[in-house]
């Protein structure tokens, strides 16, 4: 992996592991609750993605940079926490910086070991919504994945679908990565403010 590449996967690993240490500040959990929700939002994505494609072992756990990464941020988040408040809605915008960055990183590295584009895409999807499952399973909570009201793995699939056909058509990939991470952050944050969603069903009676 390159060494652009490689920052900004532990940039995404930054952020994601930022928006479980705020999670779990929030949950009034102690410095070692905190750690571990920041570490498990961060790598859980990759980790499933790496032993899907054969990457074993996972780079989260072959590199110290990425843990130490992870931690980092859970230290910053439980020290700094009051600072980080001040944003509106920290957790949600964290994860969608994370959820950018781990979609088109996540299609691209499938990419690197010989997937299709569709399948990459799949996996670029799996990278980006995994660590955001696990946070909130491990702190009860519904994945915003699986509610209606937010669009969340549909901004992953536009962006890593975008870095799958620029790979297809030959394009370079920087600029594809670039593309991707914008229109995946763009599509969350318009869910996150502007209420954003896929349309439901209308007329169906949930009892049923």
């Amino acid at each position: 992996m390159s060494f652009a590449l490689q920052l900004f996967d532990l940039v995404g690993i930054f952020v994601f592991a930022l928006s479980g240490g705020v999670l779990a500040v929030r949950q009034r959990l102690d410095l070692f609750g905190v750690l571990v929700l920041a570490c498990a939002t961060a790598v859980t994505g990759g980790i499933v993605r790496d032993v899907l494609i054969g990457a074993i072992p996972p780079a989260s756990l072959a590199d110290w940079r990425y843990l130490a990464t992870a931690m980092f941020a859970g230290v910053v988040t439980f020290f700094r926490h009051g600072s980080i408040e001040r944003m509106r809605n920290p957790v949600l915008m964290f994860d969608a910086a994370g959820l950018a960055l781990y979609a088109v990183l996540g299609t691209g590295k499938a990419l690197a070991f010989g997937l299709s584009p569709f399948a990459a895409t799949l996996l670029g999807i799996i990278t980006g919504i995994g660590g955001g499952i696990a946070r909130d399973l491990l702190v009860a909570r519904t994945p915003v994945v699986l509610q209606q009201t937010e669009l969340y793995a549909v901004a992953a699939l536009a962006g890593g679908g975008i870095v799958a056909i620029a790979h297809a058509l030959g394009w370079p990939q920087a600029p594809a990565m670039a593309v991707g991470a914008l229109l995946c952050f763009g599509l969350r944050f318009g869910a996150i403010r502007r209420g954003w969603r896929l349309p439901v069903a209308r007329g169906t009676d949930s009892d049923s």
